[in-house]
């Protein structure tokens, strides 16, 4: 038999067996990414090298990228514009998603073109953007901005309308002004939805540099991608693959744990209803 408690994974013997034995979930995750390694190291190795990889191949050609330089510098070439658009993503779109979800006037008039842009595939307009912002750092950062400053802004949005009118109530019978109200009231309340937010911007901005890098000066990690394509050079080709899907992962857990830092009381909810 099998329980979740605050995190971790709790088999029992039986139902009159006081005995347990706990997994912690990041061991349940380590296995899994263990297994599906090696998986791929087996079946990797039987692939056509022009069509496919394998992970010791991958740090192989990892270890000569880092030796030659290459690969720090694409890393430095995309964090730079990435960090750029996500954080200018999350310092705009907290504050509008707070205030459309807060007043109606402003989500009447102003809501429809946020749920507009989400819904508009935003990759079709980076030609214009090119035109607009050029081809070097601006555009990049655009268009990771455009990418993750919807997702955010939504989460923010909805997040307001999901607390409890009870609670604002309370606020406005006991007489308290509407900057008290957000900042006591909303917005700790909210604090679960701008994370949920701020972990899918990430994903939308990662995707973001990639097509940027893609379309317009071949540079960064995008460009590698590029270039190491074009001559058939599999495993290097992978190699910041991968490496912006561990970052991604990094930036999402990050998140996670600023979660548990500026509202503590959630995870002790979580942990309560797991239990």
């Amino acid at each position: 038999m099998t329980t979740t408690e605050a995190g971790r994974t709790v088999w029992k013997k039986s139902a009159g067996d006081n005995a347990r034995w706990s997994m912690p979930s990041w061991m349940i995750t380590t296995i899994s990414v263990i297994i599906a390694v090696a998986l791929w190291e087996y079946f990797g190795r039987s692939a056509n090298p022009l069509l496919g990889t394998y992970p010791s191949a991958i740090f192989v050609a990892f270890l000569d990228m880092m030796q030659d330089g290459r690969l720090l510098q694409a890393l430095i070439e995309s964090s730079q514009p990435f960090a750029a658009g996500y954080v200018a993503a999350a310092i705009i779109g907290i504050p509008v998603g707070l205030l459309l979800g807060r007043y109606r006037f402003l989500e009447s008039a102003f809501g429809i073109y946020v749920t507009a842009g989400y819904a508009t595939p935003l990759i079709a307009l980076v030609p214009l953007m090119i035109l607009w912002f050029g081809l070097g750092f601006a555009v990049k950062a655009v268009i990771v901005f455009l990418l993750s400053f919807f997702p955010i802004c939504l989460n923010t949005w909805f997040g307001v309308k999901a607390v409890p009118k009870t609670l604002i109530e309370v606020g406005t019978a006991f007489c308290a002004p509407q900057t008290q109200i957000m900042r006591g009231i909303v917005l700790p309340a909210t604090i679960p939805y701008i994370m949920a937010g701020l972990r899918l911007g990430i994903g939308k901005a990662v995707i973001g540099i990639v097509i940027a890098e893609f379309q317009t000066a071949i540079s960064g990690l995008g460009g590698i991608i590029i270039t190491s394509a074009n001559a058939f050079q599999t495993a290097e080709m992978f190699v910041p693959i991968v490496l912006i899907m561990v970052i991604a992962v990094a930036l999402t857990a990050l998140v996670g744990w600023l979660e548990k830092i500026v509202a503590p009381w959630q995870s002790e909810i979580a942990g309560h209803d797991a239990a």
